[in-house]
């Protein structure tokens, strides 16, 4: 099976997605806007061919330089893991007739308020949401949902330009941060708890499914450097708290028209117990949350997608020893990393629940934590007691620090 696949090398999981495919045997043909000995030394060992265009984001010059490098060839499918190129992934199909998620469908994934327009049709509890087109729409719009709300890009990623706005005096300096996005969604401020539902799906339907929760939400966390970001997946999908979400999930996964690949949404849980609809990407989730399951399930859910996807199965996935915590650390000042405290005595107390420690080197220079949700490293901790994992996530950000200057 040929497969062409849009952009392995940024973020940093899409090499492995082209590992997953080409460990299933396909011919996997990349297309990417750096130099291929740019990507992994085993990334470009599984490609079979690479097309390096200028701009990526330029959807209509890509579109013409892939027709013409297939030189009327076809591929089998067309993927990409990246929420940007989703609908030229989504173009190419419907130009080339090959099967996966066509631009309509497509569109109720990336467009915000069409989302939650579709699924609000569908009798599910959403987040009141209106489209603006420029700052007076946004004024209108806030002025009908009134205060708090939140202000983000309709068709953003993550939680990047996303803010809540507590009252009018607030709203035009973010309409001028904002204003480079043609469209912006304006929406109800929901209280609650903050968790995922993910999916990998065949034909509709999941053959894997994880839950996980933020501590804090993302839009708290993003907001405050001195945080330490936490994302714990749930380890019994059937406790009764999480029924509500897990129903919501599958509803908007039919409702949106999921059919083989990977999805990520977001959902809410109030003090009443009820589930809200947040959003959803018909992606992975990132912040490293494809590893964070694999850690949770002893499982490759890379190579999992590669067999999804060209062969139309899955091994078995569900098996959910640990709860697994990914702690995201941010250095204490600006330069490079001169070092940390509290590491060692950490590392006695929980080493052998430690799946993986990924901080930065003394040395290297600090990441831009406004830019990514990566921050200067992470650390993987993992228990076959939740409330163990919750214990170790809390105390790795709490006594550990990392420094800069």
């Amino acid at each position: 099976m040929d497969i062409l696949y849009l952009n392995p090398s940024f973020p940093p999981e899409m090499p492995m997605f082209a590992r997953g495919l080409h460990q299933a045997g396909a011919r996997v043909w990349a297309v990417g806007d750096g130099p291929r000995e740019g990507l992994p030394a085993a990334t470009q060992g599984a490609l079979s061919g690479y097309l390096q265009v200028p701009r990526l984001l330029d959807e209509d010059d890509v579109e013409r330089r892939i027709l013409a490098w297939l030189g009327g060839r076809c591929p089998d499918r067309i993927e990409c893991q990246w929420e940007p190129l989703v609908l030229l992934a989504a173009r190419l199909r419907e130009r080339l007739s090959l099967p996966g998620l066509g631009v309509h469908a497509t569109v109720g994934f990336r467009d915000k308020p069409e989302m939650r327009a579709r699924v609000a049709a569908a009798g599910l509890r959403v987040p009141r949401t209106l489209r603006a087109r420029g700052a007076d729409e946004a004024r209108a719009a806030a002025a009908a949902l009134g205060f708090p709300l939140i202000l983000k890009p309709v068709q953003g990623a993550g939680s990047a330009d996303t803010f809540r706005v507590d009252e009018p005096a607030a709203l035009d300096p973010l309409l001028e941060r904002l204003r480079h996005h043609a469209e912006l969604s304006v929406e109800e401020f929901i209280t609650g708890q903050e968790l995922t539902y993910e999916t990998l799906c065949i034909d509709g339907e999941p053959v894997y499914e994880s839950i996980s929760h933020y501590r804090p939400s993302a839009l708290v966390a993003r907001q405050n450097e001195w945080i330490s970001p936490i994302i714990q997946t749930e380890k019994d999908l059937d406790a009764p708290h999480l029924a509500g979400g897990r129903a919501l999930g599958r509803a908007v996964l039919r409702v949106l028209g999921v059919q083989t690949g990977f999805t990520h949404m977001e959902w809410f849980r109030t003090d009443a117990g009820e589930a809200i609809f947040g959003e959803i990407a018909c992606r992975p989730p990132g912040a490293n949350m494809v590893d964070l399951m694999n850690y949770t399930g002893d499982i490759d859910l890379y190579a999992a997608w590669g067999a999804a996807v060209t062969r139309g199965r899955a091994p078995a996935l569900q098996r959910r020893p640990y709860s697994a915590a990914i702690i995201f650390k941010r250095a204490q000042g600006q330069g490079r990393i001169a070092g940390s405290s509290g590491l060692d005595a950490f590392l006695r107390a929980y080493g052998p629940h430690v799946a993986r420690l990924d901080l930065l080197p003394v040395g290297a220079p600090r990441r831009d934590w406004t830019q990514t949700f990566l921050s200067d490293g992470n650390i993987v901790v993992r228990h076959v007691d939740q409330r163990v994992t919750t214990e170790m996530a809390d105390a790795f950000a709490s006594t550990v620090a990392l420094y800069a200057r």
